[in-house]
């Protein structure tokens, strides 16, 4: 009898592992991503619009996203730095960095945001080598580094249930005059005028599709990022915007898609045109029945006639289009750009996760040794060089905090890609609870768009349709909306509110613990005339034109105080109303 119940509950453990194996299985199962018509679908037939962030800085470090404005290609940010600590030191930076700035942890919270997908911005020195530097001229040396680093990045994506879009974004001999994006070196051929380049960049496509075939979460290949390049009038139209033929780049693309399909039949290939990827002439219609085009938008108004082109290639050629790369923008412009390709269900693609600099959901900190190193290697005046031990200290731990718990996290922009698009609810930046004496920072008014939870008058960068730069939040700091931010320089870890206009406000939630007749006071200062403030809870008037005296300068702060201000209890909206801007605001508070 033991010996039956023994077999018995052996079968049974038996049953319940096949179970979990079967339940796992199914509820986790890839769907591959594939076209149909001027849809991508699953396995199922399913619409999948694509919400993702590309890796921007990660593998290939482009200048700006580290504070470098001049020769910002990373071969060379590395030989300035190498220059200063020496190789060895400038090794463990780098190798201190790919470990850091990627993991894991980032991937989870991508996926916690909202995001379904992943473009990675590969470099091909990770994969295999320069032409220049191969010991058979003509053979290919592979590299396990770039491999093991995206057999990692696939992995996090798997666990996710996000979709990875390999995208090459610096090819070999690289692939425009737009150095930095490609970390090209001008003094070599670049990759239109070396057939050894266009041969590794074929076979290394071939090597990834090769590889990866059976990923169902692989999103699709991404064959080179935003060629710039003049192939019939280089003198006058060095990054392509004009070219009529585009003939070597159409050669290229079908080479390397015909490589990938000796291997792959099951991804989607997706194409950029020339001049950053929105020049299609010459180089449509598709020669696969599993591509789409990608085009890249920066700066310009999100209207109708702003996707205007891209509607018309997806209908003319029966195929699916994809904002592969777009950001570098305020909230108010990220959000009215997704809000417009997700109504023409268009998927798309951020840039970048994480740098350092505040209009992205990932801020890398900077710090004092790290600012000093940047200094020298710009050429700002008066910046000497740095000793050996701080370049290495500030790189080391500038390369720390680009771990995810170590950055600081924009919730503001992370709301404005995913909630904000179409919902106009307002939300508490922080909670406000009033009670005897409770101190309200200017810069933590509510989350939504603008004319909702605050009103600014200049909100986004529009210049490659206006001509002129409209900067936003001309501080460039704490948040991402219109709303002028600054440093505080008299006060630790402080901001306030600058360049208020005429008729702009901010709204804040707050919970006030008792009703009562309050003081209000601000913190002002005004370098101008004199500016007036008014305050409302909900439609109620609090406080009408209070006058806010010029201080000066609009850097030195006075308290001015309204007495006199009735109350309700619990949670209500404040706006505070600029009738006459002119001021900067950087704190209020409600006394009892």
């Amino acid at each position: 009898m033991i010996r039956y119940i023994n077999k018995y509950l052996q079968f049974l453990r038996i049953v319940s592992f096949l179970f979990i194996i079967i339940f796992f299985s199914s509820s986790s199962q890839a769907q591959l991503l594939k076209t149909d018509g001027k849809r991508i679908v699953n396995d199922k037939g399913n619409n999948i619009l694509l919400r993702g962030i590309g890796l921007g800085g990660w593998m290939l470090q482009e200048g700006y996203m580290l504070k470098i404005n001049r020769e910002g290609q990373q071969y060379r940010i590395r030989e300035r730095i190498a220059e200063l600590m020496g190789k060895e030191q400038t090794d463990q930076f780098y190798d201190l960095w790919l470990s850091n700035h990627t993991r894991k942890a980032d991937i989870d919270s991508m996926k916690a945001w909202g995001f379904n997908s992943v473009r990675l911005p590969m470099h091909f020195n990770l994969y295999t080598l320069p032409v220049d530097q191969e010991p058979v001229p003509g053979k290919d040396t592979w590299l396990a580094k770039g491999f093991a680093l995206t057999d990692s990045l696939l992995s996090w994506c798997k666990q996710n249930e996000m979709y990875l879009i390999l995208d090459l974004h610096a090819a070999p001999g690289g692939q425009g005059n737009d150095l930095n994006i490609s970390d090209r070196d001008p003094a070599k051929p670049s990759l239109w005028e070396s057939e050894d380049n266009q041969r590794k960049t074929i076979a290394l496509w071939h090597r990834i599709a090769e590889r990866y075939a059976d990923e169902p979460w692989i999103g699709g290949y991404d064959l080179i990022n935003e060629p710039n390049w003049g192939f019939e009038d280089l003198k006058n139209d060095k990054n392509g915007t004009k070219e009529q033929k585009n003939e070597p780049l159409q050669k290229l693309l079908k080479d390397i898609t015909a490589a990938i399909r000796q291997v792959d039949k099951k991804h989607i290939v997706i194409i950029e045109g020339n001049g950053w990827g929105n020049n299609y002439r010459g180089i449509t219609p598709d020669w696969d029945d599993n591509m789409v085009l990608s085009f890249h938008k920066y700066w310009a108004y999100n209207d109708a006639a702003s996707a205007s082109n891209m509607l018309k290639m997806r209908d003319q050629y029966n195929m699916p289009v994809w904002l592969g790369e777009t950001g570098e923008n305020s909230n108010v412009w990220f959000t009215e750009a997704i809000r417009l390709f997700e109504n023409n269900n268009i998927g798309w693609n951020w840039w970048p996760l994480k740098k350092i600099g505040s209009n992205n959901p990932v801020e890398i900190k900077s710090n004092l040794n790290y600012d000093r190193f940047v200094n020298y290697i710009n050429g700002r005046n008066g910046a000497g060089k740095p000793k050996e031990s701080d370049v290495y200290s500030g790189l080391m731990e500038m390369a720390t905090y680009a771990r995810i718990e170590n950055a600081i996290i924009h919730r503001d922009v992370i709301d404005a890609m995913i909630r904000q698009p179409f919902s106009t609810e307002v939300r508490p930046y922080r909670n406000h609870i009033i009670s005897k004496n409770t101190l309200v920072e200017a810069v933590d008014y509510d989350m939504g768009r603008n004319g909702i939870a605050y009103f600014d008058t200049d909100t986004a960068d529009y210049h490659v349709s206006t001509g002129k730069n409209t900067p936003g939040n001309r501080g460039r700091i704490y948040r991402n909306d219109g709303v002028d931010i600054m440093k505080d320089s008299t006060s630790y870890n402080r901001y306030f509110v600058s360049n208020i206009e005429d008729g702009e406000w901010l709204q804040y939630t707050v919970d006030v613990v008792k009703k009562g007749i309050y003081k209000l006071k601000f913190e002002v200062a005004s370098g101008n005339e004199e500016g007036k403030i008014s305050v409302k809870s909900g439609s109620t008037l609090l406080v009408n034109s209070f006058p806010v005296p010029n201080t000066g300068n609009p850097k030195k702060f006075m308290e001015i105080t309204i007495d006199n201000v009735a109350l309700s209890s619990g949670k209500q909206t404040l706006r505070i109303y600029a009738e006459r801007g002119g001021f900067n605001l950087r704190s209020w508070r409600l006394l009892r």
